[in-house]
Order: C-alpha cells, then sequence, then structure tokens
C-alpha cells in the first residue's frame, strides 16, 4: 500500500498567511508601512530590554514575532460560515471562544479560528476573527428579506475550494500540489471587489441601519478587512503613526500599559474610504464609496484565569462607567488616567500573578537547583524555592469590547447603534456545525502540562 505524503496543515496555514499578506499589501499599500513601522519598534524594545527578548526566547515566540498574528472577515449565513470551518480545517485551524458583540452595538457574533497547540502556534500563529451577522436584529422586515436575498444570492468560494475541501476530508489531508492549489483557490474567497452586486439604493438603506450590515452584505465576499502585526510597545506605535501621517484610531483597546501586559492591546489606522460601482435603479453604473478596511496592531500579554479576568472585566467596567462616555479623541486622555487608576488593583508583577492565580503560566526547570533532595512539592513552593521559573502563557484570543471599539472606530457610524439581541452560543455553534473551544480551558491545560512535565523530571531525578 502506498503511503501518500501529505502536506502538513501548519505549512497550507503557513503558505496562506504569507499569501493573504502579499495580497492585502498590495491592496492597501498603507499596511506595508504599519508593518515596517512595527518591525523597527520591536528591534528598538529587544535592544532596549534584553529580559523581553529572552522571554520570547523561553518561550518559543521569538522566530514567530514578526509574522501577521490576525486578519478578520464578516459573514453573511450559517451556511458560509460552516464552509468557512471546513475550510480553515484544512489550515489546522479550529473554532476557539464565542464573543457577543450586541452589547456594544455590533450586530455579529464571533469565534477565532485558530491553530490549538503550542507547537502549532510558533509554526504559524495566525488566525481569523470571523463573525456571522444577526439578520434577525434588523427591524425593518422588507430590509431583512432584501438583505436575506442578497446574501442567498452569492457564492464565496470557488468550486475547486470546495472540490479541494473535500478531497481533504475523504483523503485525510493534501498532497504538496493541491495544498499549493488550495491556498491559491481560497485566497480567492478574500479579495477585494470594487464592484458591488447590490444597488447603491439597497447599499444605502443598509449603510443607514449599521455600516458592518452594508459591508456584509453590499460584496460578493467577505474581503479581509484587516491584517494585524504583533508589536512588543503598542504605545511606541501609536505614537509613530502619527508621525508617519499614519491615521491612528483615537483611542488603544483593551488594558492599560503595564510592566508585565495582560490580554491583549489592539490600535489600527483608520479605514480607508474606497470607491466601489453600484447598480442604479435603472442597471446603470452607479459610483459610490466604502469604508471598511484598516491596518491592526496587537500587543499580546499573559493569558489570565477565570479569577483575573473576573477582576479585568470589573476594572475596566469600572473605568467606562467613571467616564460616563464612549471613549473617543476628546476624553481619550481622561479614560486613560481612570483605566490606570483602576488597574492599580491588579498586580503588575508575575509572581504576584501567579501566586494570587490570575494569570497562566508555563512552568520549566531551573536546572541548577535540581537537586535529589528535591520533593514534588506544590508548585508555588517549587517556584518560590527556585526549581521552577514561570514564563507567561501569551493570549491568544480576544476580547469583545475591545473588538467592538476597533469595529466600531472603523465604519461609518455616526450614532452608538443599540440592539436587544441577547448571547446566543447555541445559535452560533448550530450555523458552525460544531462547537467551540473554551479557550481558558486550553490555558489551564498547557499550564497543567508544563508543569507535569517538571515533577516527572524531578521524579526521576530523587
Amino acid at each position: 500500500m502506498t503511503v501518500v505524503d501529505f502536506m502538513k496543515t501548519d505549512e497550507i496555514r503557513h503558505q496562506f498567511s504569507q499569501a493573504m499578506s502579499a495580497m492585502y499589501q498590495k491592496e492597501v499599500p498603507l499596511y506595508t508601512e504599519l508593518i515596517e513601522l512595527v518591525n523597527e519598534v520591536n528591534e528598538s524594545v529587544m535592544q532596549q530590554q534584553p529580559e523581553i527578548k529572552q522571554q520570547l526566547i523561553n518561550t518559543g515566540e521569538l522566530d514567530r514575532l514578526g509574522a501577521e498574528r490576525h486578519g478578520a472577515i464578516r459573514l453573511g449565513t450559517a451556511e458560509e460560515l460552516e464552509t468557512m470551518r471546513r475550510l480553515f480545517a484544512v489550515m489546522g485551524m479550529f473554532p476557539v471562544g464565542y464573543y457577543d458583540l450586541t452589547p456594544a452595538g455590533v450586530p455579529v457574533h464571533s469565534t477565532a479560528f485558530r491553530a490549538v497547540s503550542t507547537e502549532a502556534l510558533n509554526i504559524s500563529p495566525f488566525r481569523v476573527f470571523t463573525s456571522l451577522l444577526r439578520l434577525e436584529l434588523i427591524e425593518d422586515e422588507s430590509l431583512r428579506s432584501k438583505a436575506k436575498q442578497a446574501l442567498e444570492n452569492r457564492n464565496i468560494f470557488t468550486d475547486r475550494a470546495i472540490e479541494l475541501i473535500e478531497t481533504f476530508e475523504k483523503q485525510g489531508g493534501l498532497t504538496p500540489e493541491q495544498g499549493e492549489e488550495f491556498v491559491r483557490e481560497a485566497l480567492e474567497t478574500f479579495r477585494w471587489h470594487e464592484t458591488s452586486p447590490i444597488s447603491k439604493s439597497l447599499y444605502d438603506q443598509l449603510l443607514s441601519q449599521h455600516g458592518l450590515i452594508a459591508d456584509i452584505v453590499g460584496f460578493k465576499g467577505p474581503h479581509i478587512n484587516h491584517l494585524t502585526p504583533r508589536t512588543l510597545d503598542i504605545d511606541s506605535v501609536q505614537k509613530g503613526m502619527s508621525q508617519r501621517n499614519i491615521p491612528p484610531k483615537d483611542i488603544i483597546e483593551g488594558p492599560p500599559r503595564r510592566n508585565c501586559p495582560i490580554l491583549l492591546r489592539q490600535t489600527s489606522f483608520k479605514a480607508l474610504e474606497e470607491a466601489v460601482n453600484f447598480t442604479g435603479e435603472a442597471g446603470e453604473t452607479v459610483a459610490g464609496t466604502h469604508t471598511a478596511r484598516f491596518g491592526e496592531i496587537e500587543q499580546r500579554g499573559v493569558a489570565l484565569t477565570p479569577k483575573g479576568r473576573a477582576l479585568y472585566d470589573e476594572l475596566l467596567n469600572a473605568a467606562r462607567a467613571k467616564l460616563g462616555a464612549t471613549p473617543n479623541a476628546s476624553n481619550a486622555e481622561q479614560y486613560y488616567q481612570l483605566l490606570s487608576q483602576e488597574f492599580e488593583a491588579f498586580p503588575d508583577d508575575y509572581h504576584s500573578l501567579h501566586e494570587q492565580d490570575l494569570a497562566y503560566f508555563y512552568y520549566q526547570l531551573n536546572e541548577d537547583a535540581v537537586t535529589d533532595s528535591i520533593s514534588t512539592q506544590q508548585a508555588n513552593e517549587l517556584v518560590n524555592q527556585g526549581v521552577l521559573r514561570i514564563e507567561p502563557i501569551v493570549y491568544e484570543d480576544f476580547l469583545p469590547v475591545s473588538a467592538a471599539g476597533i469595529f466600531q472606530s472603523n465604519l461609518k457610524e455616526d450614532k452608538q447603534s443599540s440592539y436587544q439581541g441577547n448571547s446566543n452560543q447555541a445559535d452560533f455553534e448550530k450555523a458552525l456545525g460544531r462547537p467551540v473551544y473554551d479557550e481558558l480551558e486550553l490555558y489551564r491545560k498547557l499550564q497543567e502540562q508544563s508543569l507535569e512535565r517538571c515533577l516527572d523530571t524531578l521524579q526521576r531525578v530523587s
């Protein structure tokens, strides 16, 4: 029996992310300039703070620092979401987490398709934040029906992409030739289209409901709306954008600047206004514009435990409540000040975060401290004795409030939308065709596995 040499899913994902980056840089040249700025900032941080570079080496992240971390797309139907799940599976990407953005006035719920093992993430950390439109939140029944019809009339995947997905599922993999063809075909789903399949009149009606609804329904496919490099100092990138005449959004989303970064901080340059051709009432071409695509930057910190996450949410909500308004350019400094004040209650050193069970860590053995007399004690004791050292497990996922803030700042929104829709994970997972992974459980297992490896080693030498 002939053994087929399949292309590794990690390699397909790596090639796809590179192809996606090349396409997006060609479509949005300003994004190339953003990447250059981020690379300069990262080099400067590692030169000035060698301990950060060493931490990246210890956790296996240095080599992937320069790779795009994520992109984002928006889908219109359950069928699109289910097929997208199958497409991402070819690249070793699986749905992690459920995010309801309706409380922030964005009519979608979302997940992130990503690799789930540390090894796979180190090969390629690329993931795609994927949102599904909640059509039921369009109150105007006639408009909702028109939007539904427009979505039913489109097919966002090439026929060959579907064939290759089916081949992957039947064979258990793709050959190198099939894998490279799959990358080319899958890329077409995410390409920008300057011509809209709907009328200018319908587009304007959808836009009046919400910019994101117009963005989803108004195009042939779910164009990638942003890509995101990772920075080690997002405040410097925010400042650097202004200096390079790259228009930054007003607010850095997420926690305040800290000595020990937690979770995720995000910013972006403002979305471009791009020319789009629509169809008029008499079938003529009507020139218009659309605003959706931008470049994002992220700074990732340590993943938080349920206890840590609860404290984070409490402090963030307290800061926003004291501000009494949506953070924007006019109140940015006040918001940052309130945020910093509230987060004084959140420990800002790794030892305290570990000891108080607020964050997740990898355990690693300090070889010099291992002796025959060391027993397998509790992790805290072994850390305090210097037998184990801790390294932060990087948060690989997203924050609903931050995601909504990014979305809102890059859409033509004159008002804050309000939706009565409640979180509906069951509905989302039904459309998806499977449950999402619990991201906190993934981090817990990584921490637990690293401790078990250390304890096994200690048992062998004792």
